[in-house]
């Protein structure tokens, strides 16, 4: 459930929203490519195995390939959540992690809106109610953009 006092949660405007775009492009980015490390690895790891582990705890029997894999996607597992970290610091709230979408809380008229990124736009050119998900994006364009912008 989204926060209802505006005191509690950084409501930013196009302009900020916009101005943190290329910093959100390099982070998203790179968790996009350890994420996509680590399916690759987990791939690798059921096909040693014959199954898709439950856990990445070593096994008496694993053997050592099998542990320096489950290894390594311990530490990249660490990384991956990690790297999240600084979208918190932007303000901003990781809606997908598989397609790096993005939402920071705006105003629209007065009333508490997202406003939604996705990894690879130029810029924050969508908002949708607290309410809606992605189908429900709009597009910020003449009296909307004018109203985002102060």
């Amino acid at each position: 459930m989204p926060p209802t006092e505006p005191s509690e949660i950084p409501v930013l405007t196009l302009e900020a929203a916009n101005a943190l775009v290329p910093r959100l492009n390099l982070v998203v980015g790179e968790q996009l490519l350890r994420r996509q490390e680590i399916e690759a690895r987990l791939k690798e790891l059921a096909e040693q195995l014959g199954h898709v582990p439950e856990s990445l705890s070593e096994a008496a029997d694993d053997s050592m390939q099998v542990k320096k894999l489950k290894g390594d996607l311990l530490v990249r597992v660490e990384e991956y959540e990690r790297g999240w970290g600084p979208l918190d610091e932007m303000g901003a709230v990781l809606k997908d992690p598989r397609t790096g979408l993005v939402d920071f809380y705006g105003r629209v008229d007065g009333k508490l809106v997202w406003l939604c990124w996705k990894f690879g736009e130029e810029e924050v050119n969508h908002y949708h109610a607290l309410d809606e998900g992605f189908s429900g994006r709009k597009a910020i364009a003449g009296g909307v953009r004018a109203r985002l912008l102060n």
